[in-house]
């Protein structure tokens, strides 16, 4: 996936001088309604609200966000499948949703196809966290607690994740308690409240790592960690799959290309401009930008569907 945010980077910054040309040959019918696939008031809802609002202020274009949480983020997907392709209905949320979960639940009927791609806005920082309270320094720390007899609880906010946490202990011999809870922010705070002893976070963990307060173990991603690059890889501790995911807005299927082109432009020049107040977040949260559009977005979606079926199959053996 590393080339797709690559390439998608560098088309980013030698389009921004086009974004505003290609805005100004479209303009939304009427305002613009944002489904957020995540609880109010979090740092997902955060950047999408500050990218509507970026938006608004610069272009003039009037968005309603609602929150349509749950299922990890089918509801959102089911409530926009159906709603007008125009441009006037886009919902933010993550490939995941477009991919493992769409995939592990075939009765919800949803397809990525169902959809048009708009940008990614994102990468996750997808890491194992744990307090450094307990001492641990390294993910062997991990496995020589598990080994020595303790029971971890791991916390997890995804069936996907599930299967991940199962694979890597798994891979290193040993059995966690896979706890599963909703959202990134109830694993952290299980970990800090002592209730979990180590649990996936996707940037939530930052400012806590920053602070000495939490220790990125490893790195659920297939490149290490931005905050804590020493952190083994899941491929470093035996795990062929990892957790890499991007936040992603989508329109319901068939939107036109100028409406697309122009939806799309806009918001990865806000999410790329660490500036801007939803550009700052996501550099200081994420790590900066990483913006995927056009046919490569359509690809990325396309493969985390395709392949989600062998990672539930592995993590079923």
């Amino acid at each position: 996936m590393n080339r797709f945010v690559t390439a998608a980077l560098a088309a980013v910054f030698s389009g921004m001088m086009a974004v505003s040309a290609i805005a100004a040959d479209w303009t939304p019918p009427g305002p613009i309604k944002l489904m957020i696939a995540f609880r109010a008031g979090g740092g997902a809802d955060t950047q999408a609200r500050l990218i509507a609002e970026a938006l608004a202020s610069k272009l003039g274009w009037k968005f309603i966000p609602e929150q349509v949480t749950g299922k990890g983020g089918l509801n959102m997907a089911a409530a926009l499948k159906d709603q007008p392709n125009d441009g006037t209905a886009i919902g933010m949320g993550v490939t995941e949703t477009f991919g493992y979960n769409m995939a592990a639940a075939p009765n919800a009927g949803l397809k990525p196809s169902d959809f048009t791609g708009l940008t990614t806005t994102a990468g996750f920082q997808m890491g194992v966290v744990s307090l450094a309270s307990k001492g641990w320094n390294s993910f062997d720390d991990v496995v020589a607690a598990a080994k020595g007899g303790e029971q971890l609880r791991f916390g997890v906010m995804s069936p996907r994740l599930a299967d991940l946490a199962y694979l890597l202990g798994k891979a290193q011999g040993i059995d966690f308690n896979i706890v599963s809870v909703k959202g990134g922010k109830a694993v952290m705070d299980g970990v800090n409240a002592g209730d979990l002893d180590l649990g996936f976070m996707a940037g939530i963990q930052a400012k806590g790592v920053a602070a000495g307060d939490l220790v990125n173990l490893a790195s659920a991603l297939s490149t290490p960690l931005t905050q804590t690059p020493d952190a083994p890889t899941f491929a470093d501790l035996g795990v062929e799959y990892d957790s890499d995911g991007y936040f992603v807005f989508v329109g319901p299927a068939g939107m036109p290309a100028d409406a697309r082109d122009a939806l799309a432009s806009a918001i990865a020049e806000v999410a790329a401009d660490e500036a801007s107040k939803a550009g700052g977040i996501i550099k200081k949260a994420f790590g900066g930008a990483a913006t995927i559009t056009g046919d490569e977005l359509t690809a990325l979606l396309e493969a985390g569907y395709s392949s989600a079926g062998q990672l539930m199959e592995v993590a079923s053996q």
